[in-house]
């Protein structure tokens, strides 16, 4: 009996490489996982002739991170006996930072207090701003954002191709 639930179970033996690539590069970037990340960044700009004026930012920021299938090729799919199927995947990497502009706050500003005639320098915020992208994506590496877009992005594709009627999948790929 046929089964209704997957269709293309039967569908497997007119599957070649070349559809295969076609149908996951439809997926063209496949973000996996996201991260919530939470930051404060703090930076000190020396006046002249002295004093300083401080900024102390707390920035919210979300990670998105997967694997752009569009760059796959024919030679990444690899069709194998007994309905199995191996692919190479491209690396992981981090697709989009953004930062929450709701969540994000200048928790201190400060200018040194013997030096009021010094204006506040009004891009401060911005370099905070910059810094704490920098500090988002390090963090975010550091917490394995990469490691797990690779698992996540693996799954989904094993996902995939088993309800196209594989029945085992080798995913490999940069970094394994």
């Amino acid at each position: 009996p046929r089964s209704t639930l997957f269709p293309y179970t039967t569908l497997f033996r007119s599957v070649d490489a070349a559809s295969v690539v076609h149908e996951i590069q439809r997926l063209n970037e496949l973000v996996s996982v996201k991260y919530t990340i939470q930051k404060v960044v703090g930076l000190e700009e020396n006046k002249v002739p002295f004093g300083s004026e401080k900024l102390l930012l707390f920035v919210q920021a979300e990670v998105l991170a997967g694997i752009d299938l569009s760059t796959l090729a024919a030679g990444d799919v690899k069709l194998l006996p007994d309905k199995r199927m191996q692919v190479t995947l491209p690396p992981p990497k981090i697709a989009h930072i953004v930062i929450d502009d709701k969540a994000t706050k200048v928790w201190d500003r400060r200018i040194t207090w013997w030096t009021p005639w010094v204006p506040y320098n009004p891009d401060l915020e911005r370099q905070a701003r910059l810094s704490a992208w920098d500090a988002v994506k390090k963090a975010a590496l550091d917490m394995g954002i990469l490691d797990q877009a690779r698992r996540n992005a693996d799954a989904g594709i094993r996902s995939l191709l088993e309800t196209m009627g594989v029945k085992s999948v080798v995913i490999g790929g940069a970094g394994r």
